[in-house]
């Protein structure tokens, strides 16, 4: 399954909304350096559907605050 993500890094509370089947917005509190804000979204979206961490993973966007992610 592919979803679109919208990450807001630096947010003070941890949360994922459902904008529709395949559109996430999600905040995180680790900021968008080395790529902390990267683990924090695949970390959340792991959680959030119930899978490893290893089934989750950013396709393009790695730089981006907009990001399609592959979920096996």
């Amino acid at each position: 399954m592919k979803i679109f993500v919208k990450v807001k890094p630096n947010s003070k509370e941890e949360s994922i909304k459902k904008l529709s089947e395949t559109n996430f917005e999600i905040c995180v509190k680790e900021p968008p350096s080395k790529g902390k804000a990267n683990v924090a979204v695949i970390k959340a979206l792991a959680n959030r559907f119930g899978v490893p961490l290893s089934s989750v993973n950013i396709i393009i966007g790695h730089t981006s605050r907009q990001k399609i992610v592959e979920i096996k």
